[in-house]
């Protein structure tokens, strides 16, 4: 089974997320989380904190992971690994993937139109919000 993941980036203040806007398929031109795919050997978290410092230039000094939850698509035989983190300072983030941007956390994430996932983003980030104080200790 393939395994990706998705970081979602909580701004310094708490109220905003980095997003990106897909430039390639599947689900081009709509707003994700970043992410990408584990090496074969892969450790996880070693890979979120790689594919993290390769899209947006945010470091493991800058941010703490938390892997959160996994899912299992086996009709794609895929398994999704989310972490979530929020900033210690403020990162000047920057990469060449795709556009990344702050998005406020008062948006509808279920909103297919706008962001990748059928509506999973939504789900993901409600359950995030939900449990903010275990995730980010006294820093939520």
């Amino acid at each position: 089974m393939k395994a990706v993941n998705i970081i979602a980036v909580y701004s310094v203040s708490g109220d905003q997320i980095l997003m990106c806007r897909r430039r390639k398929e599947p689900y081009k031109g709509r707003s994700n989380l970043v992410g990408g795919k584990l090496e074969t050997g892969e450790d996880g978290l070693a890979a979120a904190y790689r594919e993290l410092e390769e899209e947006t230039g945010v470091t493991a000094s800058d941010i703490t992971l938390v892997h959160v939850m996994d899912f299992l698509y086996h009709v794609y035989d895929i398994r999704l690994e989310v972490y979530a983190g929020k900033l210690r300072h403020e990162v000047a983030v920057h990469g060449d993937e795709n556009e990344l941007y702050w998005a406020e956390l008062t948006q509808d994430f279920h909103d297919t139109e706008k962001f990748a996932g059928e509506s999973n983003l939504g789900h993901i980030l409600a359950v995030i919000e939900r449990n903010k104080e275990s995730i980010f200790g006294g820093n939520a």
